[in-house]
């Protein structure tokens, strides 16, 4: 091992160990950690592992519960906090660039060059340790991605087991996100079947090559009782998930038949602009390399004939499939992204690992600037934890307008959304937040004995009121 592979080694453990550590340096930001992560809080205080909830008795069904399950788990084992409800993801993100470091090995490519590229993406850096859904499909398709390569190959005994692999993968993007599993694998593997074998070819070889029939009735047997038992629980789900958050979110800028928040209206085509964002530096780094190696195609796939076009048709996938959706997130790039790293690994060389050592490092010095950037208040501004560090945990908590999810959580629930002043006469002593005009408005209509104990940044204020004809 070089000089230069052992500071590419360290560089991947540095950015590993540091969003390890990152995890419980900053509370959980509205809307979407603090939503997921009241979502898994919940899970675990009703013990209802079946359909998670938006809110006490109130069934979330805009996504499956793999997620929810994830961070449910992290607070069994750690407790309600931070860590435990995103460390889950960041092993999520710790699989996935294993699984391609395997990937690149196996097809004599640098297994480290691979796995500190995927490390250090920008997009993968913030996912691999955040409460979202996109990290658990991220790695649902990359073990899908894998399986289905390997199985290609053909190349010893075990290649149907890595077919029965990708199936399994399939599945768990079923429980992770739900069909578009399905679609952005189809969008990568068909094409690229096609481009290998031709058209009736590619279907031939489709059968020959894959457990099509028992890899399909596993998918099935992992996924399906799920989505049943979800109906039965509660019946819409699968008109509101299927047609809904596959077809209208997909189709309809602004979709007003959003329950659980705004739909992101974006112009056709956005997502290309969010891939060379949210996958810096190597959105710009991998087209000069294509660019400079683009007349060595043999070389640089090391006798693995179809494997550039296949993590090209992986990079791809997720930005076809939302190039003419308008309703869409940064992150939905996130499932092409481990393709980037075999990519890169592929295309450097021994010469290329002194640019590439700066390259690498250059998403971990960020993550640091912006921890210190949160922790100096920023974070404040949208979470409502530093409030319930000032609570009385005995006392009765009440939002004034509206009850943000970070509010939920970090009261455990036991905050409420005051819906009528009627109640508060019947109280001794209770708090109350919300923005300052809506609560001074508030005890200034009821004659209301209150005091100010904290101004937040994030716009609402912490106030102790106190009734002296409480009983």
């Amino acid at each position: 091992m070089t000089v230069r592979q052992i500071h590419l080694w360290s560089l991947l453990a540095f950015a590993l160990l540091l969003r390890l550590i990152s995890l419980a340096t900053y509370p959980l930001m509205d809307t979407t950690e603090a939503r997921y992560g009241e979502m898994a809080r919940l899970m675990v205080e009703t013990g209802n592992w079946l359909t998670p909830q938006f809110d006490y008795g109130v069934p979330f069904w805009g996504k499956p519960p793999l997620f929810t399950w994830m961070s449910a788990t992290g607070i069994q084992v750690f407790g309600l906090n931070e860590f435990a409800v995103r460390v889950p993801h960041w092993f999520a993100g710790v699989l996935t660039i294993c699984l391609i470091g395997f990937l690149a090995k196996k097809t004599n490519n640098n297994p480290v060059v691979a796995a500190i590229v995927v490390a250090t993406c920008g997009i993968f850096t913030i996912a691999s340790g955040a409460v979202m859904t996109d990290m658990a499909l991220t790695l649902a398709l990359t073990i899908a991605m894998v399986g289905f390569y390997l199985c290609w190959l053909q190349k010893d005994e075990h290649a149907q087991k890595w077919g029965y692999a990708g199936f399994f993968g399939l599945a768990c993007g079923l429980l992770a996100k739900g069909p578009v599993a399905l679609v952005i694998m189809a969008i990568a593997v068909v094409p690229w079947l096609m481009l290998q074998h031709g058209f009736w070819g590619a279907f031939k070889q489709l059968w020959q090559r894959f457990p099509i029939l028992s890899g399909s009735a596993l998918m099935l047997v992992v996924a399906l009782p799920w989505y049943v038992l979800a109906e039965i629980a509660t019946p819409g789900f699968l008109d509101y998930f299927i047609v809904g958050e596959h077809f209208n979110r997909f189709v309809v800028s602004g979709w007003e038949g959003d329950l659980y928040g705004n739909a992101h209206d974006r112009p056709r085509g956005t997502i290309w602009l969010f891939w060379l964002q949210s996958a810096l530096p190597w959105s710009l780094i991998l087209p000069v390399l294509i660019w400079k190696k683009r007349t060595q195609k043999h070389d640089i796939e090391k006798g693995h004939t179809g494997l550039f076009s296949f993590l090209i048709f992986w990079l791809l996938s997720p930005l076809l499939l939302f190039t003419l959706s308008g309703n869409i997130l940064p992150a939905y790039v996130l499932p092409g992204v481990p393709a980037i790293g075999v990519l890169i690994a592929m295309l450097v060389t021994q010469k290329d690992f002194k640019w590439l050592w700066g390259a690498s490092a250059l998403i971990p010095v960020m993550l640091m600037i912006a921890l210190l950037v949160l922790n100096m208040g920023k974070a404040d501004s949208r979470s409502d934890r530093i409030i319930f560090e000032n609570t009385l945990p005995e006392l009765p908590v009440f939002y004034v307008g509206k009850r943000p999810f970070s509010g939920q959580f970090y009261s455990r629930g036991q905050a409420k959304l005051l819906q009528g002043a009627d109640i508060l006469p019947s109280l001794s002593q209770y708090h109350l937040i919300g923005h300052p005009e809506q609560v001074t408005a508030l005890i200034v209509q009821n004659s209301l004995s209150c005091t100010v104990d904290l101004e937040s940044q994030s716009g609402r204020s912490l106030y102790t009121c106190s009734n002296t004809h409480g009983e």
